[in-house]
């Protein structure tokens, strides 16, 4: 699978052209349609950070390109299935949160896998390992877990209490992310997420950060990132070498994500716990965009409440691609 994951990477960077972007299908599945529908998941807060789950479609409203949108179709999570791309960090400077992490997600799919729901397992560090293909199977999942090891070339680690950060293929988190999205999720229907552990440093990752979140947005994934460290590893910081916690932001910020940061107070199982009640409090919102030219351009889009005093999780925009033939 190592060889097959490098070669998918390899093969959507040789296909990849900036002239010429990617199609997808922005159509909701579990509707059936004769026009393209913009899709968006939404999670809504209020001032204290609580999700709230049980506003209308007339609570929200949805502006592109500055333009008011009419929404046509609205559903709470539940309607939908669940496809998630769980990405590991096994870098050097993760090996001691190995065990814990294998046990914490492995709890997380046996709660939030449901019989129409589906995931897939990576680890990264110099490489990218698909250690569990799609399956639907938490105990499947589980024990592909067994199978997580330090992955980390020579060098990009140096000496001293504060290692640092050098030019070497050492956490190849934005490529992880990169084919997760465009060779993994593309082609699937309904919620699709990436939950990526990582202290957010990247190092040697062909790709870029932004080619990473534009393969997710064509994708309709949502990252969630959990921002988690071994302060021994970096002398007692947490979350800040390398700009990782900037990083994790904005890769989640831009795809409607949320991050999550493991520290003293916050662990690991309590964070997957906030996860789950995220995903179970979710919108899925359509609209037909008054703008019909699909040119490949980037739309911006505002995700508002008329409820001024919450807060509204979702993408920033999408490409306006032609999608398809069926």
């Amino acid at each position: 699978m190592r060889i097959l994951f490098s070669l998918a990477l390899a093969a959507a960077l040789s296909a990849q052209t900036p002239s010429t972007p990617k199609a997808e299908d922005l159509s909701i599945p579990s509707i059936s349609v004769d026009v393209d529908v913009v899709s968006i998941l939404a999670s809504v807060r209020d001032k204290r950070g609580g999700l709230i789950g049980n506003l209308e479609k007339n609570d929200f409203n949805i502006i592109e390109d500055g333009k008011p949108q009419t929404i046509k179709y609205f559903t709470r999570e539940t309607d939908l299935p669940l496809t998630i791309g769980l990405l590991i960090d096994v870098s050097r400077s993760q090996e001691n949160l190995i065990d814990i992490e294998r046990r914490a997600a492995s709890a997380f799919f046996a709660q939030v896998l449901q019989k129409k729901d589906e995931a897939f397992l990576i680890s990264f560090g110099e490489e990218s390992e698909l250690l569990q293909d799609y399956t639907t199977s938490a105990r499947l999942l589980t024990d592909a877990m067994k199978n997580l090891q330090v992955s980390s070339g020579v060098g990009g680690i140096g000496p001293g209490p504060v290692p640092t950060v050098g030019q070497a293929r050492g956490t190849v988190l934005y490529d992880a992310i990169y084919v997760a999205s465009g060779e993994k999720l593309k082609g699937e229907v309904g919620r699709k997420v990436i939950v990526v552990i990582t202290d957010g440093v990247d190092e040697g990752s062909k790709v870029p950060i932004a080619d990473a979140i534009e393969a997710a947005q064509k994708a309709d994934t949502v990252i969630y990132s959990i921002d988690y460290s071994d302060s021994g590893f970096y002398g007692g910081i947490f979350g800040t070498i390398g700009g990782g916690y900037s990083a994790l932001h904005r890769m989640s910020d831009e795809t409607g994500g949320h991050v999550y940061q493991v520290d003293s107070k916050h662990s690991l199982e309590a964070v997957f716990k906030e996860l789950q009640d995220e995903m179970r409090t979710q919108y899925s919102i359509g609209y037909t965009p008054t703008n019909d030219n699909k040119d490949g351009s980037y739309r911006k889009l505002d995700v508002r409440t008329t409820d001024k005093t919450l807060k509204v999780q979702a993408r920033k925009g999408y490409y306006a691609i032609k999608p398809e033939p069926r």
